[in-house]
Order: structure tokens, then C-alpha cells, then sequence
């Protein structure tokens, strides 16, 4: 394969592609285009370049061409000198040297090398399979100043057309106007209405929510994990063993209404847990019990197992 399919190949995929000894192919893309002159729309490309500055040895070359003939980096790197040098003898004596794809080398009469890249070939992947077009020239502002220049030399003259009956034709005029103003009136209307009344839909819907979120809600939400035994008087509307003086209550929670907490006392007894109602707290809250016990040793060790395998927000109430 010559050298020139390896470099055309690597083109596609790089920006530079560099001859050690020799000078560097390179690439930058141009956007899309419109010729003027010739109104031809050219697509995005890659535009091709030789610069003679840039030959120190990247080994992209070399090891592309050892991969694809299976062959050694230095095997093909004295390969590609070889051809470089040639290529130094050929343009020496005056010469053109085409490479297929690529462009056109030849050396000017100061001695220093200059191209003129093929197109041919589009390096950009992105662009494959566009080409140029022609576009003919939208002539809409010319025809537009013909016939502006045509009505100057011949204007238009409209006759009204008579018609019977002028006298009641301007009431129905009228009467059409007045008709639509209070078919638009009447649609407004209707459709503030239907707005007022689903707003205060939303409205009752939202309130309703809220509601039902606070009365199920437990009063006392977030309880650290040790807490210390709580003391209070208590005064019970409910007459109840529960509340015997030395007893301790784990506490599963606190709600505004009484049919609340019995559905929770509900809950927990099908859970296997001997809930209770227990009463009233000063804040007028229904409070349920996972479990009562006299003894306050027993009690902190259920009030740690309902903690570690039912709910972490019970806590422990001791009534003196």
C-alpha cells in the first residue's frame, strides 16, 4: 500500500499526521458555506494544509503502518525515511509529486516546498455523504418592485357594487356588533365562575388534608434515644387501674381526637402489644400506651425493645 492511502486513512481521524524529516499534514474543519459567485452551498469540511516546520517523529505514522501490515515500528519507520528522502530527490529536480486523496507537492524556485491540497476527498466523518448544491437566486424583492412600479403606471380602480335594501342594512350592522359583545360578556362570565368555584374546591380540599394530617399526627414527634423519667401531676377525666400512682407508661403517642387513638390502640394490640388508653394530657391530647408496668427497671427494658424493633419515637411517662 503507498504511503499516501496510510496518511489519507489517519487524516480521518486526526488532525495532524506528521512525516518525520519531511513536514506535517494538517486538518481544521471549515463550517458550511455559500458561494456568491456561483450561489453553491458547500457543506462542512475539513480543509488540508502542509506545514514543512513541523518533522520531529510523533510515531503515529510508524505504528499505524506496523499494525496494519503486522510488521515492526522500526521496520516501517526506515520505510517511511526512505520514501521521504525520495521524495526530497524529486523535488529537488523540480518535480510534482501527486498523492491520491491528499494534494499536490512541488517546490517553488526559492526552494521551499508548497501544496495544493485535493478536494476530492471530505476528511469530515460528521459530514459523509454531503456534497455541494445549487441554489438559484429568490427574485421575491425584484418581483415585488415590478409590480409596485406596474400599479404607479396603472392603478386599480374598485367600483362599490349597489345593493338594495341601505336602509336596513346598517340596524343589522349594528345589531350583529351588539349581539357578539354579549355572547363575548356572557363566555367571560361563565368562565370566572367556573374558576371561582374550583379555586374554592382547591381550597376546601387542601384545608380538609391538612386536617386530617394534624389529627393523626403524634404530639410528641422526635424524642431522643435515653431519656430520663418524666414526673408530672396528672389529673385523669377517666377513671382507670392504669392510673395508679407509681405505675410507669411507655407512651406510643398522642392524638387530638379520641377515635384517633383508639385506632391505634387497634393497631398495636393486633401487633401483640397490650395498648391502652390512658387519658388526657395537659395539652388536651388523647395519649395510647404500648405497655404499663410498676416496676421501673421492667419498664425502661420495654420501653428499649419497642424503641429498637417498633418505633423509635415512644418514651417512657411515670405518674407518682
Amino acid at each position: 500500500m503507498a504511503l499516501e492511502s496510510y496518511i489519507s486513512e489517519l487524516l480521518y481521524r486526526y488532525d495532524c499526521v506528521v512525516l518525520p524529516g519531511f513536514g506535517a499534514f494538517l486538518t481544521q474543519i471549515r463550517p458550511a458555506r455559500i458561494d456568491e459567485t456561483t450561489h453553491t452551498a458547500f457543506p462542512p469540511t475539513k480543509t488540508l494544509a502542509f506545514n514543512t516546520q513541523l518533522t520531529t517523529n510523533d510515531g503515529l505514522l510508524a505504528s499505524y503502518m506496523g499494525e496494519v501490515e503486522n510488521a515492526t515500528f522500526e521496520a516501517m519507520l526506515e520505510t517511511v525515511h526512505g520514501i521521504v528522502e525520495d521524495w526530497k530527490i524529486r523535488l529537488q529536480n523540480k518535480e510534482r509529486i501527486t498523492l491520491d486523496g491528499i494534494g499536490e507537492l512541488w517546490s517553488n524556485p526559492e526552494g521551499k516546498i508548497q501544496f495544493q491540497p485535493s478536494r476530492e476527498i471530505n476528511y469530515l466523518t460528521s459530514a459523509f455523504g454531503l456534497s455541494s448544491f445549487g441554489a438559484s437566486k429568490i427574485t421575491r424583492e425584484i418581483l415585488k418592485e415590478n409590480v409596485v412600479e406596474l400599479e404607479q403606471k396603472a392603478p386599480f380602480a374598485f367600483t362599490p357594487e349597489k345593493r338594495k335594501n341601505k336602509a336596513l342594512r346598517p340596524y343589522l350592522h349594528y345589531a350583529a356588533v351588539l349581539l357578539l359583545a354579549f355572547a363575548t360578556g356572557l363566555t367571560g362570565f361563565q368562565a370566572y365562575q367556573k374558576l371561582q368555584n374550583n379555586r374554592q374546591m382547591a381550597q376546601q380540599e387542601a384545608y380538609e388534608l391538612v386536617s386530617k394530617q394534624i389529627q393523626e399526627a403524634t404530639f410528641f414527634g422526635n424524642r431522643p434515644v435515653e431519656l430520663p423519667t418524666i414526673t408530672l401531676k396528672v389529673t385523669s377525666k377517666t377513671p382507670s387501674s392504669i392510673h395508679q400512682k407509681g405505675m410507669h407508661h411507655i407512651i406510643a403517642g398522642a392524638f387530638r381526637f379520641r377515635t384517633n387513638a383508639d385506632k391505634k390502640i387497634a393497631q398495636l394490640q393486633h401487633l401483640g402489644y397490650p395498648a391502652a388508653y390512658l387519658g388526657t394530657n395537659p395539652f388536651g391530647l388523647h395519649m395510647v400506651t404500648y405497655s404499663s408496668h410498676a416496676n421501673s427497671q421492667e419498664a425502661l427494658k420495654a420501653l428499649k425493645k419497642v424503641r429498637r424493633t417498633h418505633s423509635k419515637d415512644a418514651w417512657l411517662k411515670s405518674v407518682k
